[in-house]
Order: structure tokens, then sequence, then C-alpha cells
């Protein structure tokens, strides 16, 4: 059996166990203990976040879908295993174009502050929308954590809902942007929550990246 065979069923049994939520952090002086290694989710409102990480947890609505897209500017803390293995971060949606100039620049300051401050941090995923490829406002947040020297992993999300020619090129041309930044794994995640494409291979990715 490969190592990748050993991170995906490992991953599977890690994840069908204990999921809870710990914590929200609305600044840093509220953040849990750096006892675990933590993996972080990044997007854009919208982006389809939530319904990913309640994929890769197996469970219907670990994370919740905020109504009001952009209203969300908290770190939400999420262990996984008993005893716990890893946290999951929940990273406020970023790029609502109706945000506060004060909202924006609030969750500028917190975004960079912890990935800049956070030592138990492994890796970062950053989800972008398959139907509408990676846009400037994805391409700040790639800056962001290149800047502060974050691993991260593009994961393309409801690849289901756009034809397998138009996909294979948003892949192509994520890989591309991938390429230009230092900070960036170059293996694109396909992923579906819906149809659950990809989820199994994410988990094991997340994983793997927990105990580097």
């Amino acid at each position: 059996m490969s190592d990748e065979e050993d991170y995906t069923e490992a991953a599977r049994k890690l994840f069908s166990g204990r999921v809870e939520f710990l914590k929200s952090a609305p600044s840093l002086n509220f953040l849990p203990d750096p006892e675990e290694p933590e993996i972080a989710f990044a997007g854009r409102s919208n982006v389809g976040k939530s319904s990913l990480i309640n994929a890769v947890t197996g469970r219907k609505s670990i994370a919740r879908a905020s109504v009001t897209p952009g209203r969300t500017q908290e770190l939400n803390f999420f262990e996984v295993g008993e005893p716990t293995k890893l946290r999951l971060v929940d990273m406020p949606g970023y790029g609502y174009a109706k945000a506060p100039l004060k909202v924006v620049e609030n969750w500028r300051r917190l975004i960079r502050d912890f990935l800049r401050g956070r030592q138990v941090l492994k890796r970062t995923l950053v989800l972008i929308d398959a139907r509408h490829g990676v846009k400037d406002v994805d391409r700040e947040m790639l800056k962001m954590l290149d800047e502060s020297a974050v691993g991260y992993r593009l994961v393309l999300t409801k690849a289901d809902k756009i034809k397998a020619s138009e996909l294979a090129e948003v892949v192509a041309a994520t890989e591309i942007e991938a390429r230009k930044h230092s900070a960036a794994y170059p293996v694109i995640h396909v992923t579906s929550s819906e149809k659950g494409m990809g989820i199994a291979e994410l988990r094991a990715a997340i994983l793997s990246d927990a105990l580097i």
C-alpha cells in the first residue's frame, strides 16, 4: 500500500470519529492555545467553504453557511480526533463587495496577524469557485499568504457545476497561476461537496499536511 493510500484510509477513520466546534475568535486575544496542528480554509464569500468543511468532516452542519455573505468576521476552530489530532480553522470569507470598509480593514488585520504569528498553522486551503476561476480578489489572498510564508493548496469547488471541458481549462489556468506564487502547492484539488468529488483525496492531504 502506498503512502497516499495509507493517508486516505487514516484520514477516513479520523474524520469519521470526533469532530467538534471548539471556539470562535473575533481577535487574536481569543485564539485557542497553539497545542495542535492547524489547517485553515480560506475563500471568497459564496465559494462553498462551509459546504466543503461539512463534506470533509462528513457532517451536515458543523460549519454553518452565513445567511448574509461577508458577515462572518471570526476565525472558527474545530477539533478533529479523540484525543485531538488536528484542528480545522474556518477563516472569514473575503471579497464581499458590500462589506463596509472598516469591516474589510478589520478582516485584513485579523487574517494577516493570524497568518504571520500562528506557529501551528501547517497549511491553508484556498478555495476557488470552479465556475469562475482565480479572480483578482483571490490573488490578493495568495499574495498575503506568499508574504506570510504560509504554504497553501488551491482547491477548486463546485466542480460538478460546469462541463468537463470547461473544468479542464480552469484546472490548467489554476495550475499556471499556482506556479506564479512561491508558497503555492503545485497540485490543484478538484472538488464537489454535493457529489463527493475529490473529498477523500482532500482529507488525505489535510492529514498529511497536519503531520508535517
